[in-house]
């Protein structure tokens, strides 16, 4: 994605760009990857990845999460850029700052081509926190105890597949890995999360942001944007 008609994202709150570091920050310790970047008219959404099969095969869902924010002025952008090199320019901003200059070295990353529908959702009802933060607990402290110390990435691999791939409790299809996605970028609090489903998208929403989860075989489908 290097469709960019915008140098720098100008927003309509400093207090979005200090989310978006947070955001981003969080994106990062779950996985040193990209961030796609897609801004039209007065909205950016920025997309990470969460989960995602490793290998041919394996049964891990692609799971990505997404935060929308206010732009201040119209802007036209499409790029997915590292982590890193985000969080290196909000490093470097101030409180009051409301400017962020894009990237100019892109990536290519096979996720960051994977469109959820835009329509056609049907809701499926609310789904608490508690109950997703739970199940995103009992999913990383059981990783913990199945990875030996100093384990290879196949292992480790092989190890979230299997805890991530399940269904949530009581929920058949839903992977907890969308626990996982929710708790970890931050989006729970003491609420609740709608449910929403098309085909084999699942999506959790919040007010602050959403969960997409493509289940089925990995990445090997059409882009739906």
């Amino acid at each position: 994605m290097t469709d960019v008609l915008t140098q720098s994202f100008r927003f309509a709150d400093p207090r979005d760009l200090s989310d978006l570091r947070t955001y981003v920050t969080r994106a990062k310790s779950i996985d040193d990857g990209a961030i796609r970047l897609q801004a039209a008219g007065q909205v950016l959404a920025a997309y990470v990845c969460v989960l995602r099969p490793r290998i041919l095969g394996e049964a891990t869902p692609t799971i990505l999460g997404l935060r929308t924010m206010a732009l201040a002025e119209q802007a036209q952008a499409d790029v997915t850029v590292t982590l890193a090199s985000v969080l290196d320019r909000l490093a470097r901003s101030s409180a009051v700052d409301v400017d962020l200059p894009i990237p100019p070295s892109t990536v290519s990353e096979s996720w960051a081509g994977v469109g959820a529908p835009r329509s056609g959702w049907e809701a499926q009802g609310p789904v608490s926190d508690a109950e997703l933060k739970a199940a995103a607990e009992a999913g990383i402290a059981e990783v913990a105890g199945v990875v030996p110390a100093m384990a290879g990435a196949a292992v480790v691999n092989s190890a979230r597949a299997a805890v991530w791939s399940r269904s949530l409790p009581g929920r058949e299809g839903i992977p907890a890995g969308a626990a996982f996605a929710a708790f970890a970028l931050g989006f729970l609090g003491d609420g609740e999360q709608q449910l929403f489903r098309n085909g084999r998208w699942f999506r959790l929403s919040g007010p602050r942001g959403h969960v997409l989860v493509r289940t089925g075989a990995g990445l090997g489908f059409q882009n739906q944007g």
